[in-house]
C-alpha cells in the first residue's frame, strides 16, 4: 500500500464528494432502512459483483481467490472488478439504482453516501461486531449508525535505516523516546548524503505530531473543529522546527513521490510511514537494511494514525443477504489472515492481532499501536479542507503555522455547520 492508497484516490474523492452528497439528482434512496438480517434483500437469481480498487496483483488476485471460494461454497455466483476509479464508478451506480453488491469503501466517502442512503447499515448485524477495535470503527460510522467494517487496518510508526543509524554511532538504547530526542537523532543521521528525516508533506503524516500534542483537525467525536487549538498549532511547529534546522525534509523536496521512496533511495536515515511499507521494501529496495521502531511520544503521550478501508454493501443491492454473508466470509480469520500472507495488511480485529504479531514479529509495533490510534476525519467534504490543508504545508518551513492552521479551522467550521 503505497503513499497512492493511503490518500486513496485523493482527487477522485474530490470530484465525487459532490455527488456523493447528493441526496436527489438520481441517486436512489435505495433499501437502507433494514435493521435486521431478516428484512434483507435475497434475490439470488443474479450473479453478485465485488467493486474493489487495485494497489498490486497479489491483493487483485487474493481478493478474486476468496470470492471465488465463497461462490463455490454457497453455490452463489460473484465476480470481482478490480476499478481504476471506484469513486467515480461507485457514484455512477448509485445514481443508476444498479451498483456494486458489495465494495471498498474509505473512510472519506461514508458521510455522503450514507446521507443520501446509498449504503446498508449492516455493522449491527454482524455477530462479532464487538471484536473490531471501536477506534476503527468510528471511521465508517455515520449518524450514529455502521456503515461498514474494516477489511484491514494499518498505523504509522517510524522505520530507520539500521547501516545509517549504526554509522551514525547509534545503538538501541537511542531509539527516540520523545520529540526532544527525535529532533538529536535526526541531527546525528544527518549528513551531505542523506536527512535524518523524511515524511510526506501531508495531513496523513504531519497528523501524528499534531495529534500527539493533543490537537488534531476535529474532536474524537468528529462534532467540533480543532485545527487552530494550542496542540495543533504545538504539533505543526514541532515539524516546522526540523525543517527549519535541516535535519528533516519533506519527500518532494528530496525529489520523490513518498516517504517510503526517499527511504528506499537512501535520501533519508528515517522517515514515518505505515507496515505497507514492507512491500515497497522487498520489491524495489531490496538491499537496504532497516527496522521499524515505535514513534516517539508527544507532549500529550502516544498517539498515531491509522488507515483503512472497509467493505460497503449496496442499499440497493437485490441480494443484501448474501452480500453480508461475503462479508463475514471476507472478514473471517482464515480470509483476514491469508490476506495478510498475501498483500501484508494488518488485520482489525482484536482477536487476531496477537497471532499477527506472532507471524510477523518485525511488525509488533503497528499492531500494538491499535490502541491508541486514531482515524483521519471521516467528516462530510472533509477530504476537501485535507486537501486544501496539504497544499499549504508544501511550503511550511517559510509559511507562517498560525495562518495554516486558523485558515483550515473556517473550512472546517464551514463543512461542520
Amino acid at each position: 500500500m503505497k503513499r497512492g492508497r493511503l490518500t486513496a484516490c485523493t482527487a477522485s474523492i474530490a470530484a465525487v464528494a459532490m455527488l456523493a452528497a447528493c441526496g436527489g439528482g438520481g441517486f436512489s434512496e435505495g433499501d437502507a432502512t433494514a435493521t435486521s438480517v431478516d428484512e434483507l434483500t435475497s434475490d439470488s437469481s443474479k450473479p453478485m459483483t465485488v467493486m474493489i480498487w487495485s494497489s498490486s496483483d497479489a491483493e487483485d488476485n487474493a481478493v478474486k481467490d476468496a470470492v471465488a471460494a465463497w461462490s463455490k461454497k454457497s453455490g452463489h455466483k460473484a465476480s470481482v472488478v478490480v476499478s481504476s476509479d471506484i469513486g467515480q464508478q461507485l457514484s455512477q451506480g448509485f445514481a443508476s439504482g444498479s451498483p456494486a453488491d458489495v465494495f471498498y469503501l474509505s473512510p472519506e466517502l461514508v458521510a455522503g453516501y450514507a446521507a443520501n442512503g446509498s449504503l446498508l447499515a449492516y455493522g449491527d448485524m454482524l455477530q462479532d461486531k464487538s471484536d473490531y477495535y471501536s477506534n476503527i470503527l468510528q471511521s465508517f460510522t455515520y449518524d450514529g449508525k455502521l456503515y461498514g467494517v474494516p477489511k484491514d487496518v494499518s498505523t504509522l510508526q517510524l522505520v530507520i535505516n539500521t547501516d545509517m543509524w549504526k554509522q551514525a554511532g547509534l545503538t538501541d538504547a537511542d531509539y527516540p523516546q520523545t520529540w526532544d530526542d527525535l529532533e538529536n537523532v535526526a541531527a546525528k543521521l544527518t549528513t551531505a548524503d542523506h536527512v535524518g528525516l523524511t515524511m510526506s508533506g501531508e495531513f496523513a503524516r504531519i497528523g501524528v505530531f499534531m495529534e500527539q500534542a493533543g490537537g488534531g483537525l476535529v474532536s474524537d467525536d468528529g462534532t467540533k473543529a480543532i485545527a487552530d487549538s494550542e496542540g495543533s498549532v504545538a504539533g505543526l511547529t514541532e515539524v516546522q522546527k526540523m525543517l527549519k534546522d535541516d535535519v528533516a525534509k519533506f519527500a518532494d523536496d528530496l525529489n520523490a513521490g513518498w516517504g517510503g521512496e526517499a527511504f528506499g533511495l537512501g535520501k533519508a536515515a528515517m522517515s514515518i510511514e505505515g507496515n505497507w511499507l514492507t512491500g515497497s521494501m522487498k520489491k524495489d529496495y531490496p538491499n537496504i537494511n532497516y527496522k521499524f521502531i515505535p514513534l516517539p511520544e508527544g507532549p500529550k503521550g502516544k498517539k498515531t494514525l491509522l488507515f483503512t478501508n472497509a467493505w460497503g454493501i449496496a442499499a440497493d443491492s437485490q441480494n443484501q443477504k448474501d452480500s453480508l454473508n461475503l462479508v463475514e466470509y471476507l472478514t473471517s480469520k482464515e480470509t483476514v489472515m491469508s490476506f495478510s500472507e498475501a498483500f501484508g495488511v494488518m488485520p482489525a480485529k482484536k482477536s487476531l492481532t496477537d497471532e499477527w504479531k506472532q507471524q510477523y514479529p518485525d511488525l509488533t509495533a503497528f499492531a500494538d499501536a491499535l490502541d491508541y490510534a486514531v482515524g483521519v476525519p471521516n467528516n462530510k467534504d472533509v477530504s476537501t479542507v485535507i486537501n486544501d490543508f496539504n497544499s499549504q504545508v508544501g511550503g511550511l518551513q517559510d509559511a507562517d503555522v498560525q495562518s495554516i492552521l486558523t485558515k483550515t479551522q473556517k473550512n472546517l467550521e464551514a463543512i461542520m455547520q
